[in-house]
């Protein structure tokens, strides 16, 4: 029966536990890894969660530096009447300083200030330029001191884009984190302001690009896990948009569809509840198979060899056992993934009950015509008015037809 049990003839929900467990022996079809949940890869699992924690090695932003294009403003202070810029009949005057015409810094990286020069802006601090444009003065005026102040911001911006909405607002002297510029644009991940803000739905994402580097973390790790609520950087481009989290449950469980998770994050363990649980007649707690595709570097990280595999993306099929009540401390720290599989095995008792109804279905298959033929042969006795009836006999596998033998007057 175990043999017959695992042809392909018998009709399944899906791959029984053994051809799981057994590996790929099928040479033209996909390879994929095994993996036990264990404590170790549940560690493994954690760091490599979508998430923007991966950026918090930046640590504050840099100081706001002028940039091509910045509109910059300039005043001028001497100590006394009489110097470079403060003639001394000069008459009544708010004080000793004189303010230079806005600019912009040119194509160059530069500002114009009269009797210094060209003094190179872009890529330096206000504090860095007023110090160049002191030192620029120092021998012409008297006791220059210099405040540079930014009219306009051009560069040092932040870009966010929401789903029919984006803005792209100035990054502030005052370093402010991902919530904050988020807050400030108004925008969130379907495009509507204001109190849809703090509602931190299921299916809200972030992407954060920097530098050539990206991350992705669903929108509730920022407001229920703070340690992701990372600084935001000049030039950040933030994405905020919508796209329900979902896996699909097949197997021995009570509902084989598509399911949403119904909050920003979802535990193996609440899974398969979602799914409505195990089926107590059917399935095997014992074979309980999550299937994902995951990164060539977090497999290598959980001791898979991926030499065999080909491409950035290793599927593997993790396993837990629920008979052990180990298990189901093990399955409430265990992450669901969007788009994840899960299946769960028949139990051998329900292959074999199965294997032994169709058995039994072929026996009685077989004893329809026969009995049919009986019934027919009886008649027409009865019709010619020999009054022998048979008899049919079953004994096993075998069945017998027997004729009575009539009476000799």
């Amino acid at each position: 029966m175990a043999a017959l049990g695992g042809c392909g003839w018998m009709s399944v929900n899906g791959p029984a536990t053994t051809d799981i467990l057994s590996g790929q022996h099928d040479p033209v079809s996909l390879n994929y890894a095994i993996v036990k949940v264990t404590p170790k890869v549940i560690a493994v699992q954690s760091k490599n969660l979508p998430r923007l924690v991966g950026f918090a090695q930046n640590q504050r932003p840099r100081a706001i530096t002028f940039g091509v294009g910045d509109i910059v403003g300039v005043t001028i202070f001497e100590a006394a009447s009489g110097g470079l810029f403060i003639p001394a009949e000069g008459g009544v005057r708010p004080g000793n300083f004189v303010t230079i015409p806005n600019q912009p810094v040119d194509l160059d990286g530069n500002i114009s200030v009269p009797y210094a020069g060209a003094i190179r802006a872009s890529g330096r601090t206000q504090v860095e330029v007023q110090n160049a444009i002191v030192a620029a003065l120092k021998s012409r005026a008297i006791e220059p001191q210099v405040v540079v102040s930014l009219v306009e911001q051009k560069t040092s911006m932040i870009t966010i884009l929401g789903e029919g909405r984006s803005a792209r607002i100035p990054a502030t002297a005052s370093p402010e984190r991902m919530l904050d510029v988020i807050a400030r644009a108004g925008i969130t991940a379907t495009g509507i302001t204001g109190t849809a803000l703090g509602s931190a739905a299921s299916g809200s994402w972030v992407i954060l690009e920097r530098n050539g580097r990206r991350a992705i973390a669903p929108f509730g790790a920022l407001v229920y896990e703070p340690v992701n609520n990372i600084y935001a950087h000049p030039n950040d481009t933030i994405y905020l948009y919508f796209e329900p989290q979902t896996y699909l449950a097949f197997g021995a469980v009570g509902t084989q569809q598509q399911i949403p998770f119904g909050s920003w994050r979802l535990s193996l363990a609440e899974a398969i509840s979602k799914a409505g649980g195990l089926v107590d007649t059917q399935a095997d707690p014992a074979a309980v198979f999550l299937y994902r595709g995951e990164a060539r570097d977090v497999a290598q990280a959980m001791g898979i060899d991926c030499r065999p595999y080909e491409g950035p993306v290793i599927p593997v099929i993790y396993t837990i056992n629920l008979r052990d009540p180990a298990g189901y401390f093990l399955a409430t720290s265990f992450e669901i993934r969007n788009k994840d599989v899960l299946y769960v095995s028949n139990a051998f008792s329900v292959e074999s009950t199965k294997f032994m109804t169709y058995l039994n279905t072929i026996s009685t298959t077989m004893q329809g015509p026969i009995t049919t033929v009986t019934s027919a042969y009886g008649l027409r006795n009865i019709i010619q008015g020999t009054g022998a009836v048979p008899s049919v006999v079953t004994t096993g596998a075998t069945t017998f037809v027997t004729t009575p033998v009539a009476a000799t007057p």
